[in-house]
């Protein structure tokens, strides 16, 4: 079985949902590390022992989203998941270490008990789950970037051009949902668009809607990149912007700031412009300060690695990061 790519995020939570066990490496272009990863993962994925396995790869760097979530901080990293569900990974470049948590993972899976049917009644609650996984919910053949049909496709254009906030779900990857939904809501046809819990209708629907502006009232809407900045540097009193975090700063002047925080004894934040390039471009512009890291209190900006020393050679460093001056 060949190695899967995978560059977003619908495309990966529905790999992953997968009954079998699924590997997944993060990875990036520019780390030496990560090509002859992906080559042991290519070797894996012919050999007949792993026939059940799936393999697949995600640049970590440009799902940021995703990588946050599974607290990616460095590259390569493997995690491994069964069900949708992390049950083991792998931190670094190591081969034999990967190689030995699948043998163990597999050898675990096979004195399992036989799954035993799945009741109507635990059916019906996966699809409440699922329909009330995010505000707006779009059930679709296909993702959100690469729909799989003209009306999905359409459906998609729609929604995006009212800048809705809505996650999607491919009913082309689960059979038992595509067909559980349609009786569940009593609902025939794909794809399906529910707010709140609730279902809006197909495509006809969510088009007679649009016309009379009900629906654009109706959806959440996707925070504007400003918005999302203030509420970012505003996360935390004392807001750290830098490659890499605390622990593994990726960068000589984020280790520098770091060594210099440490010494404060404060409690402090980070946040990794490597995995997210709308924060990492749009804070340039927002604060008019072009470099990183980035230091700020209480949502104002202090300056970067210099001004830091500065202060510090001052004695004013610990009253400035206290908000005291």
């Amino acid at each position: 079985m060949a190695v899967k790519t995978v560059s977003n995020k619908d495309e990966f939570e529905n790999k992953i949902t997968s009954p079998e066990l699924v590997v997944v490496h993060f990875w990036a272009h520019w780390a030496a590390q990560c090509g002859p990863m992906n080559e042991v993962l290519e070797e894996l994925a012919k050999q007949i022992e792993y026939k059940d396995v799936k393999f697949v790869k995600i640049p970590a760097e440009e799902v940021p989203e995703v990588s946050l979530k599974y607290k990616v901080s460095a590259v390569p990293t493997f995690v491994l998941f069964r069900k949708g569900n992390e049950v083991d990974r792998v931190d670094g470049a190591n081969a034999a270490e990967l190689t030995k948590k699948i043998n163990q993972r597999i050898a675990k899976d096979e004195f399992s008990p036989p799954p035993v049917a799945r009741p109507v009644e635990d059916l019906n609650s996966r699809l409440k789950k699922l329909i009330n996984a995010a505000p707006a919910m779009l059930f679709m053949k296909g993702s959100a970037q690469e729909p799989r049909c003209g009306f999905s496709k359409q459906i998609v254009a729609i929604l995006e051009e009212l800048s809705a906030e809505y996650k999607t779900f491919d009913i082309l990857n689960d059979e038992e949902v595509r067909q559980g939904l349609k009786t569940y809501s009593n609902w025939p046809t794909y794809p399906q668009l529910y707010i709140n819990g609730e279902l809006i209708g197909g495509l006809d629907i969510v088009k007679e809607m649009v016309a009379s502006g009900e629906l654009d009232k109706m959806l959440p809407k996707k925070a504007s990149l400003e918005e999302r900045l203030k509420a970012l540097i505003n996360r935390h009193h004392l807001m750290i912007f830098m490659k890499g975090n605390r622990d593994q700063p990726r960068c000589g002047f984020s280790r520098q700031l770091m060594e210099i925080l440490k010494e404060t004894n404060l409690q402090f934040d980070t946040f990794d412009i490597l995995g997210d390039e709308e924060v990492r471009q749009g804070l340039k512009t927002f604060s008019q300060w072009p470099t990183y890291p980035q230091v700020y209190v209480k949502g104002q900006l202090v300056g970067g690695l210099d001004i830091i020393k500065e202060l510090k050679e001052s004695g004013e460093l610990m009253s400035t990061l206290k908000g005291e001056s």
